[in-house]
């Protein structure tokens, strides 16, 4: 019988009754103490109230900040139970007021606060799963370091200690968890104010703040990929989702298989990815004493490796290995599979079968890494934190002229910052108002340059007394349209200018075709800009949010763009929270909100969104703290000097092909190259139009185009490694091909030869990935 017609035992209708009437628990976490947990609960908490819910508060700590102390408003208080340890008062939870009160709702500060000597419970954890138990729903806060496991790591990155901690495990007890995201700046401002104080040294470093900041948005991710996953299990779907990285070493007992297994691990660590070892054994032959020896050392390498696992997979045929492998990696979501290049000659490839040649048939959603055969002989060089940080920094040598006036033009430009989130409504416009008034408050001038509200009564509330630079009307086939007045920003010169949607696109003909070189324009004149923009709008992602929501973003910022801010923060909401804003209209208009449902607000989208969201800002966090500390970096350094090699032709993948490659050279800190190999012939004018998109591209990210030519197709594979060795490229990146016989006996097959006669540096062979196969 199927599942959903089988009766429920009484006991699984006891469990079910159990659970509706359970309380729901909902935690802010935040990286550190004065993060602002406190006063988005207790906001939250004001708008249930609006909203018609009996809410109340107890044991909540505001730290007698004004900001948080207002956030009160009419909040019903219930006494908390005061006592003193070591000097401090401590507030634990009135049990048996609140049960006797039973509100719907019970706001609480220190998830991980423990109680007196004598209480009916030792922790404030087990308070609250009582409360649960009684159907009180409750909303609390938690700082990361003060989860078991997280706590040792804090301490031994930033030398801070923690005497009350709860197990990990209780963020799972939670319905909803948000990230509050803030950045190490605001933080050393507000403490440099007086507005924000901190028993803890440690916390007003600004690389420790960092650190923990880092620690708060991957725990956050990780939790965030776990539901995904959950989700798309119940839909059905197989394979990896896209958003989050699992590499899959496969190797053999061997001399090399420990080079495979380190190299996977800098290659996970880079890519913040778990890491699986795989290796195949015949059942029917005994190891010998060699490769016993050589599997002790690989199990032991693999033990030392957080999120790494090791599995032994039976075979009896060499032919049947890849089709185990693929199956292996489908079922446990591998993004990329590592494995060494083969050193067979092509009678033995032709004899036993290539393992390489059969995972490119059977591979169509997976990347796969080969480890260039001399890549252990090279030894392993400590790569600058940075690429500026490989110019000469002698302080004593004198500065030329060009050197001074950049020197200058830095100093004199403004501050940038940008607000990012995984989707339209989760509150970045709000929070940028919100931080406009705050700064106007404190003497800044502050204007507002440009502003979208869609029409959302909260937003317009926080305009509050924020002045506004009118915009800019001008004719556009015929309609008036209306854009930032960039002119006139200059001219006012305030100290701040708020402007929305850092990705809009300007009506044509107008000075700038992006609202970011606008925005740029103001910079350089000395203004400081707070903006805000969705993840989607990143142009180096643009094919992994395709690929996570079936939508292609037309509208990008330049990476380079959000590296040029001086700070990024993440507005963090859970997705049924986002949804929930989108029915009561909080969004947009009620005859789109069904539209919006079945579309991109579809909850495994926002689930993906919000977790590319938090990675994508944990990387900017620890490309900062490269920069700020060489030893800063939580994923380590990258332990050889890279040099990228992307190889691309006019199909419709060389855009993405050329992303990732940026975004591989990126984390690398690696120089980069992208070349084609054409035969040689006249280009039409839309091939000419499409190389030139491709070298501007390339451009954008910073990279380098080249053009070559040949006779014949297999001259392509030759040309390019030659080009690739002048360059002295350690890794070639080239896009799965789908030949069919005619083809290859015709043509040749660029990516084998590149495999045979490259076997000297690492090849990635991207996945030759499509939204349907998915």
């Amino acid at each position: 019988m199927e599942e959903g017609f089988r009766r429920k035992t009484p006991e699984e209708i006891l469990k079910s009754i159990s659970e509706l009437k359970r309380g729901r628990l909902k935690i802010y976490i935040g990286p550190f103490s004065g993060s602002g947990k406190t006063y988005h609960m207790l906001r939250e908490g004001n708008s249930l109230r609006q909203k018609g819910i009996d809410v109340v508060i107890c044991a909540v700590s505001t730290m007698q900040r004004k900001e948080t102390i207002e956030q009160i408003g009419c909040l019903e208080r219930v006494p908390s139970i005061h006592w003193q340890h070591g000097g401090v008062e401590k507030k634990d939870l009135n049990l048996e007021m609140l049960l006797e009160r039973n509100p719907e709702v019970v706001l609480v500060d220190g998830l991980a606060h423990r109680n007196r000597v004598g209480a009916q419970f030792k922790t404030r954890l087990q308070d609250i799963q009582h409360l649960l138990k009684a159907g009180i729903s409750v909303i609390t806060t938690i700082n990361v370091y003060e989860l078991v496991g997280y706590h040792e790591l804090a301490q031994k990155l930033t030398g801070i200690k923690v005497e009350e901690t709860v197990p990990a495990e209780t963020l799972d007890l939670a319905d909803e968890i948000r990230l509050i995201d803030v950045t190490p700046e605001s933080i050393l401002t507000r403490l440099s104010e007086g507005a924000l104080e901190t028993a803890q040294a440690s916390l007003s470093k600004r690389n420790n703040l960092g650190k923990l900041r880092e620690l708060a948005l991957r725990l956050v991710a990780e939790d965030v990929n776990e539901s995904l996953e959950k989700h798309r299990e119940e839909l059905g779907l197989n394979g990896p989702s896209g958003a989050a990285e699992r590499i899959l070493v496969s190797t053999q007992y061997h001399w090399n298989g420990s080079i495979y297994i380190r190299r996977g691990q800098q290659i996970a660590r880079r890519l913040n990815g778990e890491m699986l070892v795989v290796t195949f054994v015949n059942p029917q032959k005994q190891l010998t004493r060699e490769q016993t020896a050589f599997k002790r050392s690989m199990v032991k390498m693999t033990e030392k490796i957080e999120d790494a696992d090791f599995i032994e997979l039976p075979f009896t045929s060499r032919r049947t290995i890849p089709r185990q492998l693929v199956d292996y990696a489908i079922k446990n979501k591998v993004t990329r599979i590592v494995l060494g290049h083969s050193k067979q000659t092509p009678w033995q490839e032709w004899i036993r079968g290539s393992i390489a040649n059969s995972l490119m048939k059977l591979v169509s959603n997976m990347d796969l890494f080969f480890i260039a055969d001399t890549a252990e002989a090279k030894g392993e060089r400590i790569l600058p934190t940075s690429i500026r940080q490989q110019h000469d920094t002698n302080p004593y040598r004198r500065l030329s002229e060009t050197e001074v006036k950049e020197q200058i033009s830095r100093i004199k430009r403004g501050t940038f910052k940008v607000y990012i989130g995984a989707a339209p409504g989760v509150g970045k416009t709000y929070t940028m108002l919100r931080e406009g008034n705050v700064l106007l408050r404190k003497g800044i001038q502050v204007v507002i340059g440009l502003l979208e509200t869609h029409g959302r009564q909260e937003t317009l509330e926080q305009i509050e007394d924020l002045h506004t630079i009118p915009r800019k009307a001008a004719d556009y086939r015929g309609t008036r349209l209306e854009e930032m007045d960039v002119d006139e920003i200059i001219r006012h010169n305030p100290e701040v200018v708020l402007v929305d949607e850092l990705a809009h696109t300007n009506i044509p003909g107008s000075r700038n075709k992006k609202r970011y070189e606008d925005i740029l324009e103001i910079l350089d004149a000395g203004i400081s800009v707070i903006s805000t923009m969705n993840v989607q709008h990143l142009e180096s992602l643009n094919d992994s949010v395709e690929q996570l929501t079936g939508v292609r973003v037309r509208e990008t910022v330049p990476d380079n763009i959000l590296r040029l801010a001086d700070e990024v923060q993440l507005i963090d909401v859970a997705p049924n929270a986002l949804q929930q804003r989108l029915r009561e209209g909080k969004i947009y208009a009620a005859n789109k909100v069904d539209q919006a449902l079945n579309h991109f607000f579809k909850t495994g989208n926002l689930i993906a969104l919000r977790e590319l969201a938090l990675r994508e800002l944990a990387d900017d966090v620890d490309e900062r703290l490269e920069a700020w500390e060489r030893g800063g970096s939580l994923r380590g350094p990258w332990r050889r000097q890279e040099v990228i090699f992307v190889c691309v032709t006019l199909s419709a993948r060389a855009e993405s092909l050329i992303r990732r490659g940026f975004r591989i050279a990126h984390r690398l800190k690696a120089r980069w190259y992208v070349h084609f190999v054409a035969l040689q012939s006249a280009f039409t004018e839309e091939e000419q139009k499409r190389i030139h998109d491709l070298e501007q591209l390339t451009q954008r990210f910073g990279g380098q185009f080249e053009l070559q030519y040949v006779r014949r197709p297999r001259e392509v594979a030759q040309k390019l490694l030659e080009k690739a060795n002048l360059y002295a490229s350690t890794q070639m990146i080239v896009g799965q091909t789908k030949q069919n016989v005619w083809q290859r006996m015709l043509a040749g097959s660029t990516v084998k030869s590149i495999l045979k006669y490259g076997r000297h540096m690492d090849v990635l062979v991207v996945s030759g990935f499509s939204q349907k196969e998915r």
